[in-house]
């Protein structure tokens, strides 16, 4: 089992979660944060961290489409191992809905 990030990172990119990973297992995108499945020791300690609530398990049921996103992007995104600014707009993003669809980009983080 392994921790993924979902939907309700886009457009907000907290990043308190990258701090507390013992693995630096997360990579960044434009605007939201994936784990490497490989990487993650299922630890947990990134879950309770993440103001969006936007990292589970990979084993809650019709996450598959975000396993497979993660697994996908942490193999083209940088590596974050360091605490950000989360984005300009993620207290007004955090808990808006359907922001794959409107927000997502496959765009590396900076």
């Amino acid at each position: 089992m392994a921790y993924v990030v979902t939907e309700a990172c886009i457009k907000c990119k907290y990043t308190d979660c990258v701090e507390v990973c013992p693995v630096d297992c997360f990579y960044e995108g434009e605007n939201m944060l994936v784990i490497n499945p490989d990487e993650c020791i299922d630890c947990g300690v990134c879950e309770p961290e993440c103001p969006a609530e936007a990292i589970m398990p990979d084993t809650e049921d019709g996450i598959d489409q975000w396993v497979e996103l993660n697994a996908k992007y942490s193999k083209e995104w940088p590596n974050l191992t360091e605490k950000k600014e989360a984005l300009p707009d993620a207290d007004d993003a955090k808990g808006e809905s359907d922001k794959f669809e409107k927000y997502f980009s496959s765009n590396p983080g900076a």
